[in-house]
């Protein structure tokens, strides 16, 4: 099966089983007594009515079975306890590890990840896939395992009477423990598969909806989208349907052939222990009913083999995740930087996992220390990919990239301390400003952030706020204008103090007036900084030192802004553009 030769190189599972190799040994222990003492008390429970209703000459002769009727009874639920205290304890320890695991891979790698995997699918990985893992032990392995030494148990004790019926019933078993769960496995093992598949559907297609949900209900097509969901969810619903039928059915199966076993062993009993009265036949009833509490054992084993297809996924799900967190990760020791900081691009080209066409192509651009360079280009140009392959949020399909010589990716997160980055939509959490603030730089003062808001022009606007720095921002900084929360984005970036800045179109949803004020404020307060500023337009690019123009992925307007502007005619086309001044003839 698929799912041992994943175990093999599992790296999420596998390291735990030895970790925890005695606590999952006392839980299978505890779940073979828990059986063992079910089916003695129901043994002696037999043997002690049937004796009992012999009238036997002296009570002495019952006291016994008396005695261990009451053990087993006992047992039998403290066994039950401590086995589900110990298995339940096994796996929350597993699973809690794994979660820790988990969130350390997302947190670490967790813009390079969103490049390959939706919201839904990590999702999907949180509150599906270690929950599967749960269950593979709770309700697979656990339960597999137990019914596998009964099966063993079951048939050495009946050698000890009939070789010829202990065959019979290694037959009958057999059905209960291969046939029925192979039968579940080929019946509805690809049914759970897509029903697993349909589930993460929905995970993928819910939270993609509902972060756009403001566009569904702008264009008045809440409607469609609610039909578009109930139709996956009706898929959904049919499938897990189909299961539990094949279930109803598979059940059935599986106490018909109880059934059978009870009724051999009451066949075989009456010709093992021959008798009218007590004596021997007092046995008949003993054996009988060993088979009820052995029902509990064995039935569940269709539904746990069935689901070896979903854990087989899950395990293959994280493995992968881990196998992709590899590859961002590096084991070089690299020491502090000193300026001047060079950025060197070269032959650079780039490309998403899941798209052959390439969003980068052969670029080379060297940018000095404390530069001012613009990198212009229409949307989907290429220019924010530039930017996150400069933080080393992705890796270059081919070419390098490269601060004072050393590979941006063997940066790992020191490559904050160089590269600070303000977006489109500078996010401010729903706590204080200064904790905002201090995002930058949590040692940060008091008195350096009302110096930092003094720099950006926000100090004003602070002091009259209620409790000054100790404001509640809402959710999203919601109570701050676009120009505003830029501007708070800036004083992070300078109580960060980082050597070089990229502005990622941080102006273009401004109004002209705001843009260019915002714009004067970051090149004065970012003076001796490499600026690198991502934009479509020209507004301000007066102010720069160098512009570059990348067109499908390739660079092809390189220089001076006063100098493009007096020689290059595609460059003085854009500046009539943005000014409005263009006429198509």
């Amino acid at each position: 099966m698929k799912i041992f030769e994943l175990f093999k190189k599992d790296t999420w599972i596998r390291p735990f089983l030895s970790k925890y190799r005695k606590s999952l040994f006392f839980a299978l222990v505890l779940g073979f007594m828990t059986f063992f003492c079910g089916g003695a008390l129901m043994f002696n429970s037999g043997y002690l009515i049937s004796k009992s209703a012999a009238h036997p000459e002296n009570i002495l002769l019952v006291y016994v079975p008396i005695v261990l009727t009451r053990a087993f009874g006992i047992g039998r639920p403290l066994f039950r306890y401590l086995e589900r205290l110990t298995s339940h304890n096994w796996v929350l320890k597993l699973t809690s590890e794994l979660r820790l695991k988990l969130y350390k891979v997302l947190e670490k790698d967790a813009v390079f990840f969103k490049n390959k995997y939706q919201t839904g699918d990590i999702l999907g990985l949180l509150s599906e896939d270690i929950d599967h893992i749960q269950n593979l032990y709770l309700r697979t392995v656990f339960p597999t395992v137990i019914a596998w030494i009964l099966y063993v148990f079951i048939i050495i004790a009946l050698g000890f009477f009939s070789v010829w019926f202990a065959l019979i019933m290694l037959l009958l078993l057999f059905v209960q423990v291969v046939l029925f769960p192979l039968m579940a496995i080929l019946v509805n093992g690809a049914r759970q598969e897509k029903q697993k598949m349909l589930k993460n559907e929905l995970y993928t297609e819910l939270t993609d909806n509902i972060l756009g949900v403001s566009d569904w209900i702008f264009s008045q097509r809440g409607q469609e989208y609610l039909d578009f969901h109930k139709k996956i969810e009706d898929k959904l619903h049919r499938v897990t349907h189909k299961i539990k039928t094949s279930n109803h059915y598979r059940n059935m199966g599986v106490q018909l052939m109880f059934g059978v076993m009870a009724i051999a062993l009451l066949l075989w009993a009456g010709i093992q222990f021959p008798g009218n009265h007590g004596g021997a036949a007092n046995w008949i009833a003993a054996f009988v009913l060993v088979v009820f509490p052995l029902i509990d054992a064995f039935a569940p084993l269709g539904d746990a083999a069935q689901e070896t297809n979903i854990y087989q996924d899950s395990l293959k799900r994280l493995n992968e995740l881990s196998a992709d967190a590899d590859v961002k990760k590096t084991n070089k020791k690299v020491g502090q930087l000193e300026a001047p900081f060079v950025i060197t691009i070269d032959n650079l080209s780039f490309h998403y996992p899941a798209d052959a066409k390439r969003v980068l192509n052969n670029l080379s651009l060297n940018i000095n220390s404390g530069q001012k360079l613009a990198i212009l280009g229409r949307s989907g140009s290429g220019k924010t990919t530039l930017a996150e392959l400069l933080r080393g949020d992705l890796q270059p399909s081919a070419g390098s990239l490269k601060l004072n010589g050393i590979d941006v990716q063997e940066l790992g997160e020191s490559i904050s301390d160089y590269v600070g980055v303000i977006h489109q939509a500078p996010y401010l959490f729903n706590t204080t400003i200064s904790n905002n603030l201090r995002v930058g730089n949590e040692d940060a003062t008091t008195a350096s952030l009302w110096k930092v808001l003094e720099r950006v022009g926000l100090k004003s606007l602070v002091t009259s706020l209620p409790e000054g720095l100790e404001t509640v921002v809402d959710e999203a900084g919601l109570r701050f204008s676009g120009g505003e929360r830029h501007r708070l984005a800036l004083a992070r970036i300078l109580l960060k103090n980082t050597p070089i800045v990229i502005l990622d179109e941080p102006t273009v949803s401004l109004d002209p007036l705001t843009e260019q004020d915002l714009i004067e404020t970051f090149m004065q307060q970012l003076t001796g900084k490499t600026i690198i500023w991502i934009t479509h337009h020209l507004q301000g690019l007066s102010l720069m030192d160098k512009v570059v123009f990348i067109e499908d992925g390739e660079l092809k307007i390189e220089g001076s802004p006063d100098k493009l502007a007096a020689s290059n005619e595609h460059y003085r086309r854009l500046l009539a553009i943005d000014h409005g001044d263009y006429v198509v003839e």
